[in-house]
């Protein structure tokens, strides 16, 4: 009996942090599937996919949004690893001065608040004629994405052995073809772990996508923000939904890519 009793405080700490995870997510499969819900009901009155089918029709704006948040995504990842490979192999392997103060400079787009921020950058862009554009929006994702980007993948290419390189090196291998055949095979799951996280944060951005990108460009959580506000919670659900599962599938991949070592050596 008083084994039991122990557990109870356990079991409800448990079943609050469930509650906590899953009970948006259920809030959100209900209001995707209800077709009338309304007060004083606690449970939808209607379930249907009437919604599902307006998301998805062919002149409908969920799946032109979604390809280009896709598309968008893909561009922020391509800038950053243009940028984040060289930088994170410059931080991991050279004596560079300062190299804390560079590491730190990567963080800073994180340590102000976006909102004043974005404002001044729309106000920039405005006059270099790239407000409304993909490439402005691409350019903001991608001052965000660096911070995943550089910070993982120094840590990815600090985590590979050096010994590995020096003996390719003593077998007559130069310095560019150890580069390609040694480091960058083994430093490639953390690279391909910051590419997922850049991918994930760059589709989720609103803020800086509103502020520069509005009303040219309409990315999935623009049109969910859109509908929202509009009352229109059955579409804003089934797009947060969609955002959702590329967010699931990713993280799993950044699970398996992203081993202990690599973590450990983020900031070292």
């Amino acid at each position: 009996m008083t084994a039991a009793l122990r557990w109870i405080p356990r079991a409800i700490v448990l079943g609050l942090v469930v509650y906590a995870i899953f009970g948006p997510l259920a809030n959100l499969a209900l209001w995707a599937f209800a077709e009338q819900w309304y007060y004083p009901h606690k449970l939808p009155v209607t379930y249907g996919l009437r919604f599902w089918h307006q998301v998805f029709k062919p002149r409908g704006d969920a799946l032109e949004s979604l390809s280009t948040s896709v598309i968008i995504a893909l561009l922020t990842v391509a800038l950053c690893l243009v940028i984040a490979v060289p930088a994170g192999y410059a931080l991991a392997r050279l004596r560079l001065p300062a190299r804390a103060l560079i590491m730190l400079a990567f963080l800073l787009p994180q340590a102000f608040p976006s909102l004043a921020v974005y404002i001044n950058i729309a106000r920039l862009f405005y006059g270099l004629g790239l407000n409304g554009t993909i490439l402005g929006v691409v350019l903001v994702h991608t001052v965000h994405g660096l911070v995943f980007a550089v910070w993982i993948t120094t840590a990815a290419f600090a985590a590979v052995d050096r010994d590995l390189e020096l003996a390719a090196r003593s077998i007559g291998a130069s310095a560019l073809r150890t580069f390609l055949t040694v480091t960058l095979p083994l430093a490639a799951p953390g690279i391909t772990a910051s590419a997922v996280f850049v991918f994930l944060e760059s589709l989720d951005e609103f803020t800086g996508t509103y502020f520069v990108g509005v009303p040219d460009i309409t990315t999935l959580p623009l049109l969910m923000f859109t509908a929202s506000i509009a009352g229109n919670y059955q579409i804003a659900a089934i797009t947060a939904l969609i955002l959702l599962i590329p967010s699931i599938g990713f993280m799993l991949v950044v699970e398996r890519f992203l081993k202990a070592d690599v973590m450990a050596k983020v900031g070292t």
